[in-house]
Formats: C-alpha cells, structure tokens, sequence
C-alpha cells in the first residue's frame, strides 16, 4: 500500500530512518575491522561479507530517507559531525575479542529478525518491500552468529568465560534500541512503524531462550537510559576513520 505522508509524517519517518540507517552504518565499519583479523581465513571473509550487507542494508533506509528529504546519502555519512549521528551506543562500542564482535553481532541480528517482520507490514510501501528484502539476507546473519554463540557458550571454560562477559559488558545497552522522540507515536498510530517497547520486549525473551540454551545468561544490571544522540567517547574517534577519506576532497565523485 502507498501512502502519502503529511509534512509532519515525514519529518517523523525521517528521523527513525536516519536511526536505522545510522546503526547498520556504524555496526558495518566495526565489523570490517576484523578483515584480515578473525580467527580462520573462512570466518574472515563470511564476517567481512555480513559487513558489506549491513552496510547495504544501510544505503537502502538512507535512499528511502532520501526520498523524503532530498538529502544526499553521501553527504550524510562522510560529512555529518559525531554527534549529529544517531545509532545506538551498542553498535559503536570498540570491536574487542572475537566473543565480544560476535555477541553484539547475534545481539543486533536478533533485533533485527523481530524488528523487520513488523516492518513488513508497514502501510509505507517503500518500507515494507525494504524490510522484505533485507530480512531475507538478514536469516543468514542471524543463522551464522547463533552458531558462534553457541559454539563458544557450549565450548571451552575460556570462551564460555568470554562470551558472558561481552554479553555482561553489552546487554546494559539495550534500552537505547527502543528510545525514539515522540513524533514516532503518530508513525504507530498510522501503521507505518511498528511499536519498539513490544518489540524490544520480544527481542529480550528471544536472547535469554538463546543463551539459556548455549550456558550462558542476561546479567541483573539495569539498562543505561541513554537517549540517541548520546554517544560513547570511542565514536569521535570512529567517525574521523570513516569520513577521512571523503574529507580530502569534499567535492569529488566516489
């Protein structure tokens, strides 16, 4: 179904793409990190693969924004400040040992299965058919990261040791996923976003089911109420890597 989306609609559905967009940008360049760096030669290029498509996952909300507002999707990414961006905190976190990648990996592909089939139903036909495809490619990831959460929770002393305290270390970042500003609440009414409190409840039974299975488990700590344009000290950092390139020459063509 196509709607036509008032001004304030847009304004709304803007702000929650640039979200999306935002945090598959910013899990994808921590990802690629670990090119030429992840345990086995198969691994290296399975995990540098899931990087590019997050970061093709990241290019479609940014276009679909796009069309909305007319702002180029380069000019976003290569030219915005730190704390213009909005992912969350969990995603932009330093990429740490291999138990700690593939946690938050799992973690955010997890979101990502419940939060897209909501978005199939979207009443925004560019948002739906998105959500489709991506979610497609995004049962892949999901497959390959559980498989490593529970290889390592059900493996040795050491790597159960190391994958709970990645989830330990990440699990407080959780609420963030869900804060969104209050001109989302008329994106629900309409049906054109779905409701991220439910989802987010969704999502937490579904890790504790997966870690109760691989011996491993959600720590007590309260989340982090942190709203999204709160970032961590690591993302300045991150942000000149990524945009230094596009920085040497503002007005060339990539």
């Amino acid at each position: 179904m196509t709607r036509t989306l008032d001004a304030e609609l847009k304004t709304a559905m803007a702000a929650r793409l640039l979200h999306m967009a935002d945090d598959e940008l910013i899990l994808a360049h921590r990802d690629s990190e670990w090119t030429g760096h992840a345990p086995i030669l198969e691994e290296d290029i399975a995990f540098a693969n899931i990087a590019q498509d997050e970061m093709g996952h990241g290019l479609i909300w940014y276009e679909i924004r796009q069309s909305l507002t007319g702002e180029d999707p380069d000019r976003l990414v290569f030219f915005r400040k730190p704390a213009e961006f909005r992912n969350v905190q969990l995603v932009e976190l330093p990429k740490g040992d291999w138990a700690f990648s593939m946690v938050r990996q799992w973690m955010f592909d997890t979101w990502e299965s419940v939060h897209l089939e909501a978005l199939e139903h979207s009443q925004f036909a560019p948002v739906a058919d998105a959500a489709r495809k991506i979610r497609r490619e995004e049962t892949y990831h999901l497959r390959h990261t559980r498989a490593w959460v529970r290889r390592l929770g059900l493996g040795t002393e050491e790597s159960n040791r190391r994958m709970q305290a990645a989830v330990n270390e990440l699990w407080p970042y959780r609420a963030q996923i869900a804060i969104v500003a209050n001109e989302y609440e008329r994106l629900v009414e309409e049906r054109l976003m779905p409701d991220l409190d439910r989802l987010a409840t969704v999502w937490g039974e579904g890790v504790q089911s997966e870690l109760t299975n691989s011996n491993l488990a959600l720590p007590e700590s309260a989340p982090l109420r942190l709203t999204r344009d709160q970032h961590s000290r690591y993302f300045p950092a991150l942000i000149e890597e990524l945009q230094q390139v596009a920085r040497l020459e503002a007005e060339a063509r990539w």
